[in-house]
């Protein structure tokens, strides 16, 4: 995941718009934040471990004046959460001062890690960010070529912002996996990776940037060239089911709308009889909604959900751990004696459906059918979700049946993989599939297991 923000302007406060931005991002990544400015051609970064609101207050706002702004939401998949792999990352290079947020996920990162290394480039984190500022930053062409020629390098899913050269730049890998979208205030030019950034700032929503597009901002306005032939469409799929905020728009696709279509269907597709219809918040929301209107069975909240779950660095003691989801739902009454449909938009690795459907067993629920507004997730993704490891997704070894006995309900759907095609309003060859279908956009990693903590030192 992770949401990345830039905006160039002289007349407005840079910083303040992108701590905006980044706010409306925040579902994006929760793990730290930052924000980097360049003022009279010196870049300025601020990062921490954090949500945005904790890392960011008026006073650092204030001491953070410039031009230039891109800021970063991060949700780690290569590197672990820790200071060091706090975004944007700043490269001082033998060529120029490089300030830069990433989306997606290399899949050839040993190899330029090596490189990097052979070439006496110094590198204090364990992510892959660091090493797409590093080829930026030492890179000799003019700027818009240098990006071009690091582009090349790249394999994998990548949405970028940077800062270099007082200039606000952004650019796409050549599949356009990750979103990445254009905006303008005035005559001022935004850079987000959702439209709901957008929004918020009083953005208009201008373009998504092309696949293997390069775009920069410089005092005379928006610049774009096509630095890499465009490839083979692969928006992915997950950004329809999960990632993206349900008011943002993905190539003009509401993704609300898309979601309440994957619940009509899925109620077309796997019908049952039911008291109530009940969404496990807040992801299970538009499809509950679009399963209850299609089947005609009445739709309820029957799980309360504590939102502040998830936002703290303390952690549960053994007693807690062992209530397991009750941290973050707890059941209503009004599911006693129920025959019950939960709705949720995946299953993954299953423990939180396991304990769901326990819960609402012991709470009285007569039935538990569970439906799914996706596929079952059958094989890893290299491009920017954390579920590299097959061994770790139980559907890619088990029937359907299998999984309904596995988490314990009296039944178990799935929509299909025509179904969500239908509901996302996208064509096939559009989007990027692979954890459903196990047909990748670009070539698989040597490491099958492109394990997260791979870069990391080894420890006692």
């Amino acid at each position: 995941m992770c949401g990345v923000f830039g905006v160039r302007s002289t007349e407005r406060d840079v910083a303040r718009l992108t701590y905006f931005g980044l706010f409306a991002l925040q579902h994006r990544g929760q793990e730290s934040a930052g924000i980097a400015v360049s003022h009279a051609g010196r870049i300025t970064t601020l990062r921490e471990m954090g949500l945005v609101a904790q890392v960011f207050d008026e006073e650092k706002l204030q001491a953070l004046p410039g031009e230039v702004a891109i800021g970063h939401a991060r949700y780690s998949t290569t590197g672990s959460a820790r200071w060091e792999n706090t975004q944007p990352v700043l490269q001082h290079g033998p060529v120029r001062r490089v300030a830069l947020g990433h989306n997606g996920n290399l899949i050839n990162t040993s190899d330029l890690r090596e490189e990097l290394r052979s070439a006496g480039v110094r590198q204090v984190s364990t992510s892959d960010t660091e090493v797409i500022a590093a080829l930026l930053a030492g890179d000799p062409a003019p700027l818009p070529e240098a990006v071009g020629q690091t582009m090349r390098k790249l394999e994998g899913a990548y949405s970028v912002v940077a800062i270099a050269d007082e200039t606000l730049v952004a650019f796409r890998d050549p599949h356009g996996i990750r979103p990445l979208e254009l905006g303008r205030i005035g005559d001022d030019w935004v850079i987000a990776s959702e439209t709901c950034a957008l929004d918020l700032v009083g953005a208009d929503w201008k373009r998504s940037v092309r696949p293997g597009e390069v775009v920069w901002v410089d005092s005379g306005g928006l610049h774009s060239a096509q630095a890499l032939p465009e490839g083979r469409g692969a928006l992915c799929i997950f950004e329809h089911i999960y990632f993206a905020r349900p008011d943002s728009r993905l190539g003009g696709v509401a993704v609300h709308g898309a979601r309440v279509r994957m619940g009509r269907r899925l109620a077309q597709e796997a019908p049952v009889e039911a008291d109530l219809v009940m969404p496990i918040p807040d992801s299970g929301v538009p499809a509950a909604i679009g399963f209850a209107k299609e089947s005609g069975i009445p739709y309820e909240e029957g799980l309360i959900k504590n939102r502040y779950v998830g936002r703290t660095f303390i952690q549960p003691d053994q007693e807690l751990r062992r209530q397991g989801i009750r941290l973050k739902f707890n059941p209503l009454e009004e599911i006693a004696g129920k025959r019950v449909v939960i709705v949720d938009d995946t299953i993954v690795r299953g423990n939180s459906t396991v304990q769901l459907v326990r819960m609402l067993f012991e709470a009285g629920a007569a039935e538990v059918h569970v439906r799914i507004s996706s596929p079952p997730v059958v094989s890893p993704c290299f491009y920017g979700i954390d579920m590299s490891d097959e061994e770790q997704l139980p559907a890619a070894h088990r029937t359907v049946e299998e999984m309904c006995e596995l988490i314990g309900a009296t039944s178990l759907h799935y929509l299909s993989v025509e179904g969500l095609q239908w509901a996302s309003e996208w064509d096939e060859g559009s989007v990027c599939r692979a954890c459903f279908t196990r047909e990748y956009p670009t070539r698989g990693p040597e490491e099958r297991n492109l394990a997260k903590l791979r870069f990391e030192p080894a420890r006692a």
